[in-house]
């Protein structure tokens, strides 16, 4: 039997290499060797975008077009896309309003500040989140509060800055919340309201970039929740050190429910919460409590 035709030419394993490893030197996400057909099925739109033939012509424009930069952006955008939603991990989000953040209102209690930054934020629900969980506890009014998302993708970005957003983004949303931080702009649309967007601010980043993380001073906790998946180890390894280098002694790391730092990291110490496991930069000399 003749395989049906797409009319779509086939990646060759030579194109497969030479863009997995293309990828891998910007960023630092792996492509795995049993992912040829998905790269190929998610990067052909791109090739149709672009008016290209095959693969071969695609990796020429990543390489030496004027427009490469921004392409880049968009090819791994393609093959890194996942669900991203408000309030998403209800367990570790409960915990970390009730236990952590506790813990940063009295270690910040003379300067009144608090910096969190929410690394690969997508199109900004984490760290719209974040802010608005920061305003539901009522401990930090008067201060000096930023949420600061980073993400490789300037599009999505641009998403996060404008913060409107449609059903599948609220779906685990309560209508209280949807009423109290949300304003309805059009059918099936909602923006963030003015005081939370305040609150927040987005900038470029590529995490495998240690020289120029867009951050003016060192952050009390990160959230960086279902990214780690993407890289490979040695990878993981370098975006780890990057994080604990941004995190002030004692600031908190919350990882996705899978993610873990087993044979990753001995740099951060695991913290037993009620409701949650997270990691810690530990205290200068030790110690430090919850």
């Amino acid at each position: 039997m003749m395989p049906f035709d797409t009319g779509r030419p086939e990646m060759t394993a030579e194109e497969f290499r030479l863009l997995r490893d293309f990828v891998y030197a910007y960023c630092g996400i792996l492509v795995r060797d049993d992912m040829k057909y998905v790269m190929e099925r998610r990067l052909w739109p791109r090739l149709e975008a672009l008016g290209l033939t095959d693969f071969s012509t695609y990796y020429r424009y990543l390489r030496f077009d004027a427009q490469r930069r921004s392409e880049l952006e968009t090819a791994v955008e393609a093959l890194t896309t996942h669900e991203t939603y408000f309030f998403r991990e209800p367990r570790q989000l409960k915990a970390f309003s009730e236990e952590v953040l506790p813990v940063l209102e009295r270690r910040n209690a003379r300067s009144r500040r608090l910096r969190i930054w929410s690394a690969g934020c997508s199109s900004g629900e984490e760290a719209y989140t974040v802010a608005m969980l920061l305003l539901e506890s009522g401990r930090f009014e008067g201060w000096d509060l930023e949420v600061h998302g980073t993400d490789i993708s300037r599009r999505v970005l641009s998403a996060a800055r404008l913060g409107e957003y449609g059903p599948s983004a609220l779906r685990s949303t309560s209508p209280d919340k949807l009423a109290r931080y949300f304003v309805h702009v059009g059918p099936n649309r909602v923006r963030v309201r003015d005081d939370v967007r305040a609150m927040v601010s987005f900038g470029h980043h590529n995490l495998r970039d240690v020289d120029s993380v867009p951050l003016s001073s060192r952050v009390d906790a990160v959230f960086c929740r279902n990214v780690l998946i993407y890289f490979d180890a040695p990878a993981r390894q370098r975006v780890l050190r990057l994080l604990y280098d941004k995190l002030v002694p004692g600031g908190y790391l919350m990882l996705g429910h899978s993610e873990n730092l087993i044979n990753l990291s001995a740099d951060f110490e695991l913290v037993h919460l009620r409701g949650d496991l997270v990691y810690r930069r530990p205290e200068l000399g030790g110690g430090g409590g919850t």
